[in-house]
């Protein structure tokens, strides 16, 4: 008569013929799960569903025993905070704060996970070292343009500008982004390196202390020259510590060779001793051969002369005394020809008469002068005894 549910059931009510359901159990035979229970797979046995009273919306669940969980709430029994969600209380699970740059976060604390477009934080709020958040809200957190070798690599950007300033530069390293090489720096291969001037230079005469491109010292003190300030000016030298320059002191030298000339016959050129070439001279007997002016520059002028334009220059004046003599001794031996040929030059006398014409020659060297020459006649005859004789048409002479 009762026919009631070995499972859900107690007890059978003979008279009545009710059955006496056990907790989770209803109906008249004990047959089905009550409100809050579900049936267990595999078996007819009622489970209760458990749902969590802060995170369901109610206390019953489906054949699978889920439960109907509230916004931002999920799991079987609505027990857990959704992704996107955290702080599970009594009453919902709030969500994330994390400014759109991720979906999940802590369920206990809320601090953001997983942020993206470089940015860092507990809500993400940050931007990750070396980048700055761009002045434009959908650019997000852009790139520093630092250099980590020129600076720290991070930068900032102040209100009100659209630039963003690097935070540090390294030594050497200046700029609004570190990009140029500070004062007593210069650039080398795009790495800034430290002006080498050997201590030099006063960086508050020249602040530069050295071309920012090549690294050549400006400004060489304590009288210095060269690319780096090494060497010394003219007319002065390292001291015997090897520190300082100082002024070159005069030495004296020896006496000046003379020049020696001779000029045998008229017909040689002027010698110079090679001893005097290869001397050591003095400063100051170059002096008193070639002229310095007495001022401050004298010892700088007479070193710009090396050995070499010294040597050039006396072989130059030898070739001049040379030329000069040859032109003499040939003026002379011209001279002298033209005497001897005057001397020895032909005459002629020509004595005219009434009726004839005497011509005679006479030289120093030619005592028989052949005169059949002289006068290119046809009736010219020439007499045994060296006279001419004219013939014309009317008259003949005789000479």
């Amino acid at each position: 008569l009762c026919n009631c549910s070995s499972v859900g059931s107690a007890e059978c009510n003979r008279t009545t013929g009710q059955c006496h359901c056990l907790a989770g159990y209803t109906g008249p035979r004990c047959q089905s799960c009550a409100h809050g229970f579900f049936p267990e797979q595999g078996s007819q046995r009622c489970q209760p569903c458990a749902c969590s009273p802060a995170g369901a919306t109610s206390d019953q669940c489906d054949h699978s025993g889920k439960c109907q969980c509230k916004v931002g709430v999920t799991d079987l029994k609505c027990d857990r905070c959704s992704e996107g969600y955290y702080r599970f209380n009594e009453t919902t699970c709030e969500p994330c704060q994390c400014n759109n740059h991720s979906q999940t976060c802590d369920s206990s604390t809320g601090t953001c996970l997983d942020c993206q477009e470089n940015t860092e934080g507990k809500h993400c709020e940050l931007c990750k070292e070396g980048f700055y958040r761009s002045t434009h809200p959908t650019h997000g957190c852009q790139h520093c343009p630092c250099s980590i070798v020129a600076s720290t690599g991070t930068c900032h950007i102040q209100p009100g500008e659209t630039v963003p300033k690097c935070d540090k530069c390294r030594p050497g390293y200046t700029g609004l982004n570190c990009n140029q090489c500070d004062k007593g720096y210069y650039n080398s291969d795009s790495i800034c390196v430290r002006c080498k001037c050997n201590g030099n230079v006063d960086p508050a005469l020249s602040p530069s202390v050295c071309q920012p491109d090549s690294g050549e010292c400006i400004g060489c003190l304590y009288h210095t020259t060269g690319f780096h300030c090494e060497l010394c000016e003219e007319g002065y030298s390292r001291d015997p510590e090897g520190t300082n320059c100082t002024r070159k002191e005069a030495t004296p030298g020896p006496e000046p060779r003379e020049f020696i000339t001779s000029a045998p016959n008229a017909t040689k050129a002027t010698s110079f001793s090679t001893a005097v070439l290869n001397s050591t001279l003095s400063p100051t007997t170059l002096q008193t051969i070639f002229p310095i002016s007495s001022s401050d520059n004298s010892t700088s002028a007479f070193a710009d002369v090396s050995w070499t334009q010294f040597n050039i220059i006396i072989l130059t004046v030898i070739i001049i005394v040379v030329v000069l003599l040859m032109g003499f001794v040939g003026a002379v031996y011209m001279y002298r020809e033209y005497q001897n040929r005057k001397l020895n030059a032909p005459f002629w006398t020509i004595e005219l008469k009434e009726d004839n014409i005497s011509f005679s020659s006479y030289h120093d060297s030619i005592p028989n002068a052949d005169v059949s020459g002289l006068l290119e006649d046809d009736g010219n005859e020439v007499a045994p005894n060296g006279q001419l004789t004219l013939t014309t048409p009317m008259h003949n002479y005789k000479a």
